[in-house]
């Protein structure tokens, strides 16, 4: 996709363009060996893991599904191996879940829904900082329709959480900022690791919107360095400290500090930093 002018402050929107990185990932998920849902979670579930970030081109992307070979497996679901995500994720009014990650504090998190777009389900997340750089991921079905927003069970579930992991209590949350993408699911069952590929980012709130570049977006879950890490690390790439939902409040808010982010927006998203309107 193309980086257009920002939607912030009177800008045109972005919209989207033709997507190379959708074509390409849809021709390697269709072109590998397909995988079951129970399978998948059964080897490689990883609630509690160690991710890698990527931002590849599509002519990066093709290479490294040519380092892969016959070894990753694409998930299948209903016939369909690209899936439409939403996830729509909750900060306090003045932001303190993304201030934390700004300056990297140990005990940070993030909370969101996170939706299946072709079936309708919903998952209710608490996304933790753990030990050794360690992702841990807490989560409990959440009703479609109430994706938008946090109901009280999911409050307790929140609270919950945040006393048992950091003896903290959570602040009032509202809605901040919503992710939508597609994704491919690529695992390894012989090392129990997977990648989650994702393309066609958007990111909106309040009517305004932001679109991601034409780029796919890697994501390596695994125990430790998995071979994909490998690979890519052989070939000279390396990863990028970012997460969906920074991006979008970046993006969506260009006169908030962002300096941690400032590389990667500027090169890939074309942003620029702005005075408060």
């Amino acid at each position: 996709m193309t980086a257009l002018a920002s939607a912030t402050c009177g800008a045109p929107a972005r919209t989207a363009a033709a997507s190379r990185s959708r074509a390409v990932l849809q021709a390697v998920a269709s072109g590998s060996a397909s995988v079951a849902l129970p399978q998948v979670m059964e080897v490689a579930g990883l609630q509690t893991r160690v991710d890698r970030k990527y931002l590849l081109t599509p002519e990066q992307f093709a290479t490294l599904a040519g380092d892969l070979g016959c070894r990753f497996r694409a998930l299948q679901i209903g016939g369909r191996r690209l899936f439409g995500y939403e996830s729509a994720y909750f900060d306090s009014p003045d932001l303190a879940l993304y201030r934390a990650h700004r300056q990297g504090r140990r005990r940070r998190y993030k909370v969101r829904s996170r939706s299946y777009l072709d079936s309708e389900e919903c998952l209710f997340e608490v996304k933790l900082e753990g030990r050794r750089a360690e992702t841990v991921k807490h989560r409990v079905p959440y009703p479609f329709e109430e994706r938008g927003g946090i109901n009280r069970a999911a409050v307790e579930f929140l609270e919950g959480v945040l006393h048992d992991e950091y003896r903290l209590r959570p602040p009032e949350l509202v809605p901040s900022v919503t992710t939508r993408y597609r994704r491919a699911t690529l695992v390894d069952l012989d090392e129990g690791s997977r990648l989650t590929c994702d393309v066609d980012l958007e990111c909106v709130l309040d009517g305004r919107s932001e679109w991601g570049p034409d780029r796919v977006l890697v994501e390596s879950k695994s125990t430790g360095s998995g071979f994909a890490d490998r690979a890519l690390a052989a070939r000279g790439v390396r990863g990028v400290s970012v997460s969906k939902y920074c991006l979008g409040v970046a993006l969506l808010h260009p006169w908030l500090p962002a300096n941690r982010w400032n590389r990667i927006l500027r090169g890939e998203f074309g942003w620029s930093p702005q005075r408060a309107c």
